[in-house]
Formats: structure tokens, C-alpha cells, sequence
């Protein structure tokens, strides 16, 4: 599903949010779950070849587990073990696909999505030619572009706007690698972010001795002063990975 460094590489990116697509430029609007029909003309707006697939963050939910010093001896155990771990911290208990990337020796990002969601997707872009190469969701494709490039510390705010001007979304921080990663899918305020989910999170970093003065922020014109440098991303960042 995840391609840490698929984003470097030539390929045309599909990205997906609720009630709209966005491809080579152009905006496709849909229902809150991009429809079969909607996403084939989306496509088809494409050149044929490979196709990164960026999606909204909740619809394929992350955690980081860590401590995992010791894993059963084959793939298929350790997988299956991982998989149930992923579904048993949501509760859920439909198929998924989960995905696990090594962050540090003892620690793995898991990111998983419904196996029919994540099969109906893959089948899709086959039928119209545009193969899908990598799903990952739109946090860490931002963490993947933005982190390398940073010479220190930083957090990443991935947002999602509702019709009242609350974000739902995700918060990651990194020292020398992925530090913490938390998710909300309740709407809040850009002032409840700070004081409930923020802060907390920053003074948590702080007393493990990885404070992250930056906030790097995607989703949004508009957020509040803090005592974090705030940069504002442009909304633009996958059209410009395009060119």
C-alpha cells in the first residue's frame, strides 16, 4: 500500500478526499465515498501507466507499535500477528489489508484499509489502464515529501475541513525518524487542535527529549499563532509533484 519513496518517482497521482478527486489538474466532484463511475472518468483523464493513489487519511487509519522486539519466525505469522494487532486496537473485525513499514528495529507503522475497499480500488484502475502502483494515505505521503527535507525535528498537521470550519485529521512528529502519530476523526476548531491536541502531544515530545519546534500545516489558508513555527503548506503540493 505504501511506497516511502514512490512520490520521487514518475508517475501520475490520483488524489482522492471525500466529495472530490483530483487528478492532472483537474477536480472531479463525488459523493463522500469517491463511486465507481466517478472514479473511472477521474481516471481517464490520466495518461495510461502506473498511477500513486493519495487518500484521506481516515480511510486507511494508521498506528505506530513499538517494542516489537520479537515477532513469530515466518512472514505469515508475523503478518497475521501485525494484522490482528491493527483490528484489535480499532475493533474491527470486517477483513483488511495492513501494511507494515519499519520505523527503528523494534517499531512498525502499520496502515491498513478494508480489503474490499483497497481490491475494488486495485480493479479499478487495471479496467482503465492506470495501475495502481501504491495507496498511501495523505499524511504520510506529506511526512515522506517534507521530512527528509527538514534539518531538524518537526510535526505535520494532515487536515480535513468540514462544512462548519472543523478539521478532522492527523498529527505527526519526527526526530531522526517517525516519533509519534496520532488520528482524530471528531471535527474540532483550529483552537481545540492547539489546546487538546497539539500542545499535548508537543509537551509529550518534550519529556521524551524530542521537542519539534516546527508545525508544518496542510488542509487549511487559515490557523492560529502559537509558540511552534507555523508553516502554512499549499493546497497544491500533489499538482505540483505532478509537473
Amino acid at each position: 500500500m505504501a511506497d516511502r519513496q514512490g512520490w520521487r518517482r514518475s508517475r501520475s497521482i490520483v488524489w482522492l478526499e471525500p466529495n472530490v478527486i483530483r487528478v492532472n489538474g483537474q477536480r472531479f466532484e463525488t459523493g463522500d465515498m469517491p463511486g465507481r463511475d466517478e472514479t473511472l472518468s477521474a481516471l481517464a483523464a490520466l495518461p495510461p501507466g502506473p498511477t500513486t493513489w493519495i487518500v484521506e487519511d481516515l480511510w486507511a487509519p494508521s498506528l505506530i507499535l513499538k517494542d516489537l522486539y520479537e515477532l513469530p519466525p515466518t512472514a505469515e505469522a508475523a503478518e497475521g500477528l501485525l494484522n490482528w494487532r491493527y483490528c484489535q486496537h480499532y475493533g474491527l473485525t470486517d477483513a483488511q489489508f495492513v501494511q507494515s513499514l519499519s520505523v527503528d528495529g523494534a517499531t512498525r507503522l502499520l496502515v491498513g484499509m478494508p480489503s474490499e475497499r483497497r481490491d475494488g480500488w486495485l480493479h479499478l484502475g487495471l479496467q482503465a489502464g492506470r495501475p495502481v502502483h501504491s495507496l498511501i494515505p495523505r499524511w504520510l505521503w506529506l511526512y515522506n515529501l517534507l521530512a527528509p527535507s527538514r534539518s531538524g525535528p518537526g510535526m505535520l498537521l494532515s487536515l480535513r475541513e468540514d462544512l462548519e470550519g472543523s478539521y478532522s485529521g492527523t498529527l505527526a512528529a519526527w526526530g531522526p525518524t517517525l516519533a509519534l502519530l496520532r488520528q482524530w476523526q471528531e471535527p474540532a476548531t483550529p483552537d481545540v487542535w492547539l489546546e487538546e491536541r497539539i500542545y499535548p502531544s508537543a509537551g509529550f515530545l518534550q519529556r521524551e527529549g524530542r521537542s519539534c519546534p516546527e508545525l508544518l500545516v496542510w488542509g487549511t489558508k487559515d490557523w492560529p499563532a502559537c509558540p511552534l513555527h507555523t508553516h502554512l503548506l499549499p493546497a497544491d503540493i500533489p499538482l505540483r509533484e505532478e509537473r
